[in-house]
């Protein structure tokens, strides 16, 4: 395993698709950490992971069919008709064996990978261990509510590493110059002191509730008075923001997940509900929303070309301590992996100051 491969972090919960993605009865391959992944929908309506490989001749399985085989939904591969179970990747079928033949079947097995479904979304547990059999912790949880799917979805392959990708799109200093159009923040704005309380949450941190300041009267105007917001971080790539009041709520998901070494996936969920006028100005948002992440993807794609020649970066002050946070979180992971014990969250509360 190459040294950027080892640094992402495993027995952990990485987002997959969308529920809207999983057709019943389809499969589709998406690579996650390296692995070239069969994603699914089984007959029966549940999603499934298994790696996209079938051990016979190395096809994919994902251009085979999902199909019942005495009660248990698999997944047939296309080339010479093994089929392994959707649920657990057990082989229970080598169509080309006869009678005397005393290979078993359900010695063979595809890795397979535990799968979460919940509001609208499909997490998939990535261990360790190949072979891993046991029961995953729970998955992850960002209190959705009754959200049952996300109002729109948006999504960018960025051209970077999963860290570099993370410490880009928390980094709070860029938005006066990555982001700067009428429709969001025009530099006629100008830079005000930000000043922020942050607390440690699970697995990471948020800015402590509060009521928003830049974009105070666009969420007047949405929600109407009283509104707050908070935003936060978990391992391994997750950012939420949510808005509210007692009233309305708008809630944003964004995921990261590694495809390999050099490319991570952004995929971007927002949900709300009694706010009338968002669901008026939806298709005005989701392009929007689309631009806002393409800006960031093009700012990837600037610095791949600084990175072609120095690996050296600088963090400095306040402004880039969530960077410094997300590492130490990240040694602070795998090093209780390795030891066998529960992870410790090493961060402390603290009020961070910067210009944006």
């Amino acid at each position: 395993m190459s040294r950027g491969m080892s640094e992402l972090l495993r027995d952990i919960w990485y987002f997959a698709a969308t529920s809207h993605e999983l057709k019943r009865g389809a499969m589709f391959r998406r690579e996650i950490l390296g692995e070239p992944v069969a994603l699914g929908r089984d007959e029966e309506g549940r999603a499934f992971a298994l790696r996209d490989i079938c051990p016979h001749r190395a096809v994919p399985l994902s251009a085979g069919r999902i199909v019942d085989n005495n009660g248990v939904q698999t997944v047939e591969c296309p080339y010479h008709g093994w089929r392994f179970g959707a649920q657990n990747g057990v082989c229970l079928q080598i169509p080309t064996l006869v009678e005397g033949q005393p290979y078993e079947p359900n010695r063979i097995r595809v890795r397979h990978f535990p799968t979460h479904e919940t509001n609208g979304i499909v997490f998939i547990f990535v261990p360790a261990e190949a072979r891993f059999a046991g029961e995953p912790p729970p998955p992850p949880s960002f209190d959705l509510g009754d959200f049952r799917e996300p109002k729109f979805v948006v999504h960018r392959i960025f051209a970077a590493t999963m860290d570099n990708a993370v410490v880009g799109l928390m980094d709070p200093a860029h938005v006066p110059y990555v982001h700067n159009q009428w429709w969001w923040r025009p530099p006629s704005t100008g830079k005000k002191l930000k000043q922020k309380r942050f607390v440690p949450r699970e697995r990471g941190w948020a800015i402590e509730r509060h009521a928003p300041s830049g974009n105070s009267l666009g969420y007047r105007i949405l929600f109407g008075g009283n509104v707050t917001t908070e935003i936060c971080f978990k391992l391994p790539g997750y950012r939420w923001e949510v808005v509210e009041n007692e009233r309305s709520r708008l809630f944003t998901l964004t995921c990261l997940t590694p495809e390999n070494e050099n490319s991570t996936r952004i995929t971007q969920v927002s949900y709300w509900k009694n706010a009338p006028l968002l669901d008026v100005m939806k298709p005005i948002l989701i392009p929007a929303a689309t631009e806002f992440l393409d800006q960031d993807g093009r700012m990837v794609d600037l610095q791949n070309e600084g990175l072609k020649y120095t690996q050296s970066m600088l963090m400095i002050d306040d402004i880039d301590v969530q960077a410094k946070w997300y590492l130490k979180l990240k040694r602070e992971w795998t090093k209780s992996r390795e030891e066998g014990r529960e992870f410790v969250n090493p961060i402390e509360p603290v009020t961070l100051k910067w210009m944006s």
